[in-house]
């Protein structure tokens, strides 16, 4: 049972099994079936099942396992209801021709397992699908994320959602697209989809879009061990080499981002003692390899340029120690090579640190806030910017605007906050 769940709460933990392990078994029953689209709704199936049946007969005591014999069952079914019958039950089953068909047993799956996710990915990155397409199906299959989750990151319905990753599913299974890592030149075409998409797993349990919760460190985690994978399958690529140094040392500071009540602690507040120092190494380390490839003419990138500012915070013991004119150096690169409105406001908070407020505001007042359309991050960083510059009265009506924005519980009331605290400094003694 996946740590933290409690058999006493049945539905917790069939949320708890699927949450830790539905990638995994979305991508073994892709490898099963052959066919993606099936694996998602045999999983689901499986999903239901366990809703319905756990409350009753209590909660297994190895629920991934029961997940993954269930979903099998109903594959079997399935095939056995299809037309091409023998064929589909002998793939299914393992069967040979001649030989009594036999459903594998689940430890013949387990060596694959840690591979299908990361080919769960490259499938879900596979070129029939557009870039949209791509991301939210991997955000489905991979981060386990609902279609509401996924409608909130995209700004959209969760019907339109819904549609577009069931027709992401069904243009896979029409391609005929395989579970296999691809090779040579299509491993090259396909890494910059796949590790946009690990990336954007990671933010969205970095810093939750809407909802309660301020993140979610599930996801983090499985991005971050997604990224690990990926630079073990190409280790020589300096913007892989970067994107697992920067989820690495990004990551390290979650047990530092919640405090006692449960409210957000933004970077400059946090305690860095309690930063996980393991992760930190591993960030360093990788980013240390990617420099080794990039001092021979590999060329690098926005992860890669990423990754070297949060080392610069990494390798700060305190808050005061930071390198901010390094950071806002390192910013201006970043928005020459990967040139965007968020790359403008977070540059703009660096200007701020490294140069005064005032530097920092001008950097903030060239973004378009229309390129963002309702985000709180424009306003949010005004008032940051604002309250440094002693505007407080300013920076109070900065952050309220900022907190009306979000839909981040959490952030709304760290957002609240700080215009409270402004207020009473405009208030006077």
């Amino acid at each position: 049972m996946p740590a933290g769940t409690s058999a006493d709460d049945p539905t917790e933990a069939v949320h708890s099994a699927w949450r830790a392990d539905s990638a995994r078994l979305v991508g073994a029953l892709t490898r099963m079936t052959r066919d993606v689209e099936l694996a998602a709704d045999l999983a689901q199936d499986a999903l239901v099942a366990a809703l319905e049946q756990w409350p009753v007969t209590g909660v297994p005591d190895n629920p991934t396992a029961w997940l993954m014999t269930t979903a099998r069952r109903r594959g079997v079914d399935h095939f056995r209801r299809a037309d091409n019958l023998r064929r589909k039950v002998a793939e299914l089953e393992g069967a040979r021709r001649g030989e009594e068909a036999q459903v594998p047993d689940l430890d013949d799956q387990v060596d694959h397992i840690e591979d299908d996710v990361l080919r769960l990915v490259f499938l879900s990155c596979h070129p029939v699908l557009t870039p949209e397409s791509r991301a939210a199906l991997t955000l489905r299959l991979v981060g386990g994320l609902t279609t509401a989750e996924i409608a909130r990151g995209f700004l959209t319905s969760e019907s339109t959602m819904g549609q577009r990753i069931s027709r992401a599913k069904k243009t896979l299974s029409t391609a005929h697209a395989e579970l296999e890592l691809p090779t040579g030149e299509e491993r090259t075409r396909r890494l910059d989809d796949v590790m946009a998409v690990i990336y954007l797993i990671f933010n969205e349990g970095y810093t939750v879009t809407a909802g309660e919760d301020w993140m979610r460190p599930d996801l983090t985690a499985e991005a971050t061990r997604l990224a690990r994978m990926l630079a073990d399958l190409a280790p020589d690529e300096p913007e892989v080499l970067g994107l697992q140094a920067l989820l690495e040392l990004q990551g390290s500071r979650t047990p530092a981002r919640l405090d006692a009540d449960g409210l957000p602690v933004l970077l400059e507040s946090q305690d860095r003692t309690l930063w996980d120092r393991l992760m930190v190494r591993r960030g360093l380390a990788a980013l240390q390899r990617a420099s080794g490839l990039a001092a021979q003419g590999r060329p690098v990138g926005r992860y890669f340029l990423q990754a070297s500012i949060a080392a610069e915070h990494a390798r700060a013991p305190r808050p005061e120690d930071t390198d901010w004119r390094r950071i806002a150096a390192l910013y201006d690169v970043l928005a020459g090579a990967a040139p965007g409105p968020v790359v403008e406001v977070n540059r703009a908070v660096a200007h701020g640190r490294a140069f005064g407020p005032s530097a920092g505001l001008a950097v903030l007042e060239a973004v378009d806030p229309g390129t963002l359309g309702d985000s709180h991050l424009v306003p949010s960083v005004r008032g940051d910017l604002l309250e440094l510059a002693g505007r407080h009265a300013e920076a109070a009506a900065a952050f309220t605007d900022a907190a009306a924005r979000t839909r981040n519980e959490g952030e709304r009331a760290v957002l609240r906050r700080r215009a409270e605290e402004n207020l009473a400094r405009a208030s006077g003694p």
